[in-house]
Formats: structure tokens, C-alpha cells, sequence
């Protein structure tokens, strides 16, 4: 147990933990939000006109606990993503340090390692990704098992939408971007306040919890709207066929980036491009929100515990070794 990284392991656990709760909290809104996504179509052969079509629609065939489908493959991926990532965040964060003897990190390094540990990701969990949207986006009622749904297809399928998930690794560099930008214009308006009223004193140098929460609100929006476009076609690339009541399967052109936004702006023009982004920007905002909240909450228990199984573990390889 010499090699394992405990610090690196409480990270992950913590996140795991977020994940999994953020997760199941939200798990109505996404489903809802994630059949809207999916579905494409002239103004007169929508299903969905609005957002909350979805739920009445659930409500309306004594279906209303099948805006849970598929939660559980959703919270394995959640939990699964989160500690992959947060694992490799902070594994190769601290190998930098190490292998370039600086103290610190600066953005750009920041953003790469960010970015490489979202790419990892995005590549492990993937098929999970593939699985959990097609029962969402399936018929009320109708959804599959896991390992049903996954075998309904090929290999290659079940990767559908990763191409667009490596491209959405962007999203956190242009999110933290956005928030240094706005952090540093609002500690800079801070800091003229301070010399206008003639009060002397220290400069803000670090942001309030609710200033923080904000602009980490208005900077993940940001993020979201420039790539909502991806985001929406990777619904539909991973989209469940069923959603179609026709059960025709799709184009091969519709699984590629340029078939989804061709049959987007062929249908609905450009508004049809950011369909959805209320509820996109509400249920990202949300889960993030609650995902570092717990996250944070639960970190130092979780740093004591896996500080307690290193110790058992310790004592247990002496004693196995004495014997």
C-alpha cells in the first residue's frame, strides 16, 4: 500500500460522494431535460413544446417514477467519472509539483492537467455515459437494463458521443477563464471602492464564499452556452431509438457531429441549436453547486478515515510479517 496516493484517494472519495448524491437529488430534472434534448422536429411534430411536457406527460400515464430510470447506471458513472477524475486531478497536480519542483501551478499548467484528467474520464466511462442516455431518452416505462442496453448494439455504438465528450473537456478551461476574468474585475472594483471612501486596509485578495458561489455560477453558465451546441448533439448521438415511436432506426448521418447539427438547423433553424439551455444551465449550476458543497463537507472525514484504514493496514502487515 506503499504507492497509493491517500491524499489523491480522499479527493476522489469526496467527489465520489458528491457525484452520488448530486446525482440522485437532480435525477428528475435531467431526465426531463434530457428527453426535451433529445428530440428533434418541426414546430408541429414536437411531443415536447416546453420543458415541463415531459413531466406532464410522465404524470399524465402513471408513469412519474420513470423520470428515475436509469439512475442507477447514472450515479455508477457519476461516481465513477468523479473519482477518476478527481483521482487523476490531484495524482498528476502533485506529480508536476514534484517532477518540476515548484510550489505552485499556474493556470495554463492547471487547465492542461484539468483537461487531460477529464479526458481520461471521458474515455473510461464512456459506454456508461452511452447507457444512461438511452434509458433516460427511452419510452416511459420501457427502459432497459444496463447490460441489456449495452448489448443492444455494437461495441463501437456504445462509445457513441465520445468524440464530442473529448471536445467537451473544454468546458472547464473556458469556465475557469471566465471566473479569473470576473474575479479579478471584481476585486479591482473592490479595491477602487476602498480608495474612493479612503479607507485603508488590506486589498481583497481572496473572494467572499457567496461572491465566489456566483461568479462560479455566471462563469460555468458561460461555459455552457458557448458549447451547449455539443452538448445537445451528444443527447442525440446517444439518444435512445425508442424516443422515435416510429422504431426506425437512426442515420448513420445523425451519429456524426455535422448530421446533428445539420438535422437541427434543417428542423428548428439556429434556436433549436440551444434548446434546452435553461435546464441545461439550472441542472449543471445545481449539481455542481451541491457536488463541492458535499464534497467539502465530507473531505476532512474522509482524509481521517483513509488516515485510519493506512494505519490498520500498517499494523496489519507487521503483524502478518512478526508471525
Amino acid at each position: 500500500m506503499a504507492n497509493v496516493n491517500f491524499e489523491s484517494l480522499a479527493e476522489a472519495t469526496s467527489g465520489a460522494v458528491g457525484a452520488l448524491v448530486s446525482t440522485t437529488v437532480l435525477y428528475p430534472l435531467d431526465t426531463c431535460k434530457t428527453k426535451y434534448q433529445a428530440e428533434v422536429g418541426s414546430h408541429g411534430q414536437k411531443k415536447y413544446r416546453k420543458l415541463a411536457d415531459v413531466l406532464f406527460e410522465a404524470i399524465s400515464k402513471g408513469q412519474i417514477l420513470s423520470l428515475y430510470q436509469g439512475l442507477g447506471t447514472k450515479n455508477l458513472q457519476s461516481v465513477i467519472a468523479q473519482f477518476v477524475y478527481f483521482y487523476g486531478y490531484s495524482y498528476f497536480k502533485r506529480l508536476y509539483l514534484v517532477k518540476s519542483g515548484f510550489k505552485s501551478i499556474g493556470t495554463t499548467v492547471n487547465l492542461i492537467i484539468a483537461a487531460f484528467a477529464g479526458a481520461c474520464t471521458a474515455i473510461i466511462t464512456q459506454p456508461l455515459d452511452t447507457a444512461a442516455s438511452r434509458m433516460q431518452t427511452s419510452a416511459f416505462g420501457k427502459s432497459k437494463g444496463l447490460w441489456e442496453t449495452l448489448s443492444n448494439g455494437s461495441l463501437s455504438e456504445a462509445f457513441d458521443g465520445l468524440s464530442i465528450s473529448l471536445v467537451l473537456t473544454s468546458n472547464p478551461a473556458i469556465q475557469y477563464t471566465v471566473f479569473d476574468q470576473l474575479k479579478q474585475r471584481f476585486i479591482q472594483r473592490q479595491q477602487s471602492k476602498q480608495s474612493a471612501s479612503g479607507s485603508a486596509g488590506s486589498s481583497p485578495e481572496s473572494l467572499s464564499a457567496f461572491s465566489a458561489f456566483l461568479l462560479g455560477a455566471m462563469s460555468k453558465s458561460v461555459a455552457t452556452i458557448i458549447t451547449y451546441p455539443l452538448i445537445r448533439c451528444k443527447v442525440m448521438i446517444q439518444a435512445s431509438n425508442l424516443e422515435d415511436e416510429s422504431n426506425e432506426p437512426k442515420p448513420k448521418s445523425n451519429k456524426t457531429i455535422s448530421g446533428c447539427l445539420s438535422s437541427i438547423w434543417n428542423e428548428e433553424g439556429i434556436p433549436g441549436l440551444f434548446k434546452g439551455l435553461q435546464a441545461q444551465i439550472l441542472k449543471t449550476v445545481l449539481s455542481s453547486a451541491l457536488l463541492l458543497m458535499i464534497k467539502e463537507k465530507i473531505s476532512r472525514f474522509t482524509w481521517i478515515t483513509m488516515l485510519a484504514l493506512r494505519r490498520y493496514l500498517l499494523v496489519s502487515k507487521k503483524r502478518v510479517k512478526n508471525a
